[in-house]
């Protein structure tokens, strides 16, 4: 199998601009979760993740980005910062540009309700703007799958690539907190009136995020920076159980973190942690426990990121991986921010401090509406 590399990367979100600020801030323990009393996007008090008042302006308005929309903002921040750490020709049509989001420019909407803007919230033609500012040549491609879109693009990116499509793709990802989005899992009632808790016998549900991640990925080993991470093999499930409810069992999820080890030449015991989506709602967090045991790594330590970050949606998976890489390059395991008692069925070693533990490989997983789940293994160079 080709070798993948993650070259650059970049996050950009209420903790800080830069991949190096947002794990230093994880890494001591801080969170971007507060709680927020703003009529214009719930009428009552509630918790989440969102960019200070002021604060994505300000790194906007250096970039001379006036006139673009939070979401794209968000986006060519993130995309900015990756591309200058490293040279890859964008103009050659050997580098992928790969969109992830659930809701795009939704902003837009509440905006100009009366006569909104519907081609600016065409997911395709956001991508198509982003890509003409950095003049990509590759007709971008967008992923839009619910909440395994971020996790689901960088595995197409890694894929396209191993076909010769590609030598290069730059992978961003981003989400904004809108009433709109907001409401839709109020409705739900799954949204915590706390900062959620992952795997925890107390926990409420899901508190929500914003924000944007980037990750550029190569078949070349010279632009690789000493110690990159490798992205491995990796696996798309659907358990078709529910519009919204994950599956009851965690079958599909362990299908396709065992297919993801399979496929690297791995097995349970090579796993130095598994990144869990770990959203904190009742059904969530059970089913993946029920997939842990199933795919063999009930022995492995589990930790959830959504108590630094929330669930920052289209952007999660990106947002998560990049922290789990920055993790396993330094030898740590993340704790789980807001976890104290376990509280699903199936006993998981979900990790409640800061530990140095090496390790060579990690899985990532992710699921989301509609049944759908993804994994991905990551391993040190």
């Amino acid at each position: 199998m080709e070798n993948v590399y993650v070259i650059a990367d970049n996050i950009v979100s209420p903790l800080g601009s830069t991949a190096a600020e947002n794990f230093a801030a994880v890494r001591q323990g801080h969170s971007a979760i507060r709680l927020h009393d703003n009529t214009a996007l719930s009428p009552s008090p509630f918790y989440a993740a969102l960019m200070a008042p002021g604060q994505l302006e300000g790194w906007s308005a250096a970039a001379g980005l006036q006139g673009y929309t939070k979401f794209e903002q968000l986006l060519i921040l993130s995309v900015k910062d990756a591309l200058a750490q490293t040279y890859i020709d964008l103009t050659a049509g050997r580098t992928a540009f790969i969109v992830s989001t659930t809701k795009g420019n939704i902003e837009l909407l509440e905006q100009q309700p009366d006569h909104p803007p519907l081609p600016q919230m065409e997911l395709f033609a956001t991508a198509r703007k982003v890509a003409g500012f950095f003049n990509f040549t590759a007709t971008p491609l967008v992923v839009s799958n619910a909440c395994i879109s971020g996790l689901m693009a960088i595995l197409m990116g890694k894929r396209l690539i191993a076909s010769g499509a590609y030598d290069h793709a730059v992978v961003a990802g981003a989400d904004v907190i809108t009433q709109f989005v907001l409401s839709g899992f109020q409705s739900f009632q799954a949204v915590s009136n706390e900062p959620c808790r992952p795997f925890d016998a107390a926990r409420k549900g899901v508190t929500l995020g914003e924000g944007a991640a980037t990750v550029i990925l190569s078949r070349e080993q010279a632009l690789a920076p000493a110690g990159a991470v490798l992205v491995k093999a990796g696996s798309i499930s659907n358990d078709a159980n529910h519009i919204s409810g994950p599956s009851r069992t965690g079958a599909e999820l362990g299908m396709a973190m065992r297919q993801a080890m399979l496929n690297s030449n791995l097995t349970p015991d090579d796993i130095g942690f598994v990144a869990a989506h770990g959203t904190a709602t009742l059904y969530n967090d059970e089913m993946e426990a029920k997939a842990v045991h199933l795919a063999g790594l009930q022995e492995a330590p589990v930790n959830s990121f959504k108590g630094y970050y929330g669930h920052t949606l289209g952007a999660a998976g990106l947002i998560e991986a990049i922290i789990g890489n920055h993790a396993l390059q330094a030898g740590l395991i993340i704790p789980t921010k807001g976890f104290e008692e376990l509280g699903v069925s199936m006993p998981v070693k979900v990790n409640r401090i800061l530990t140095e533990q090496p390790a060579q490989h990690y899985l990532k997983t992710v699921s989301g509406f509609g049944g759908c789940n993804a994994a991905l293994v990551l391993s040190k160079a």
